[in-house]
């Protein structure tokens, strides 16, 4: 370390050789011990009066950081209510009444699921009051109540999804339409054990009255043959299928309307055949006695030939008809049940058939009671 002119002290760096590394170890080592001895303090000179520095004593303190904010914030002092600031409120607030009211904007509502063609009709929402609920009725319970008992869009809602739950129960489970739709204040029999005839009766008139409980009971005419030709054999032989239901002893007891079905064969023109049912309602209470047809099926004339074959010339009951049904004879050619040969020929059901008649009959009783 040398002095230079200006006083300061510079450090000089000297090369030396490998041979003196020895020499250059021991300075340094006689260097450190000499620093380590100077920094313990000497036998003769007491504790108290080495300086209390440290190095970090000699730090000057941090200075102040700097401040970023280029204007000052001025708070408004309070003051207090005068007089002349109440007359200004008071001013303030009559110019607000006399400003003319305007309808409330409601803004439009976006939704990014819903386009805007698509969403809520834009523009402002109705102010009215429906009919039946007041402003003091509970809000939109109140409303409700209010339209439900007025017989408005919610009562139709609702018996809306009434029929349709009840056509999905129906649909899934047929046998379940005699327990949603029965009762009500009319009972209907039928003439008849065949369920194809009473299921068919049953929807009618529920169809027709809403509600309506339908029973059958077994009645077979005796004095007009199996199959009847004409339509003077097939009127007695539901008639006689009424009589029979009509002095059952339960029916004595609670009277009620009685239908009967009965299908026979009519020959339009020469050997041209049909087939079709008379259907007749009698209320014994009321009085009222009415009768209504179901469409025609045309009939194969060998089938009528054949029946008429297999029927015995002294036949007592031939007035009326034959002694073989027409439905056993196209049921054996059709391989299909007897109950099943108007749709296997035709596509249109024997049910189908009933059904559309029974609604006439249905009709036309109900507004005769109705008037």
């Amino acid at each position: 370390m040398q002095d230079d002119s200006n006083g300061e002290n510079t450090f000089e760096i000297i090369d030396k050789k490998i041979g003196d590394d020895s020499m250059v170890d021991k300075t340094e080592s006689t260097s450190s011990m000499s620093s380590s001895i100077s920094l313990l303090p000497s036998p003769g000179v007491s504790v108290t009066t080495i300086p209390t520095g440290n190095l970090l004593s000699n730090v000057p303190p941090p200075a102040a950081l700097p401040s970023f904010v280029t204007h000052p914030i001025v708070v408004p002092p309070i003051t207090q209510p005068t007089k002349e600031n109440l007359m200004s409120q008071e001013e303030s607030v009559s110019l607000l009444q006399n400003v003319p009211t305007t309808e409330p904007f409601y803004p439009t509502q976006f939704s990014a699921a819903i386009p805007p063609s698509k969403g809520v009709p834009q523009g402002n929402i109705p102010q009215s009051i429906p009919s039946g609920a007041t402003q003091d009725s509970g809000g939109i319970i109140g409303w409700m109540k209010g339209a439900v008992s007025s017989g408005g869009i919610l009562s139709k809602v609702a018996e809306k999804a009434k029929h349709s739950v009840d056509s999905m129960i129906t649909t899934l489970d047929p046998q379940m339409r005699e327990y949603i739709y029965s009762g009500g204040d009319l009972d209907i029999l039928v003439a008849s054990d065949k369920e194809i005839k009473i299921s068919a009766i049953r929807e009618a008139f529920q169809h027709v009255f809403g509600k309506a409980t339908v029973t059958g009971i077994a009645a077979q005419s005796t004095n007009i043959a199996p199959q009847p030709v004409g339509f003077a054999a097939a009127v007695k032989a539901a008639e006689e299928r009424i009589q029979i239901v009509l002095h059952q002893p339960k029916v004595l007891e609670h009277p009620a309307p009685v239908v009967a079905i009965e299908n026979f064969i009519v020959e339009v023109g020469e050997d041209k055949w049909y087939d079709l049912g008379v259907l007749i309602l009698t209320d014994p209470i009321k009085q009222i006695n009415l009768q209504t047809f179901t469409q025609m099926t045309p009939i194969p004339t060998p089938i009528v030939n054949l029946a008429q074959e297999d029927t015995p010339g002294d036949y007592q009951l031939k007035w009326s008809g034959l002694n073989v049904t027409i439905g056993s004879l196209m049921a054996n050619n059709l391989h299909v049940h007897n109950s099943e040969w108007h749709y296997a020929l035709t596509g249109v059901s024997r049910r189908e058939i009933i059904l559309t008649a029974a609604k006439m009959l249905a009709t036309l009783y109900k507004n005769i009671i109705g008037n």
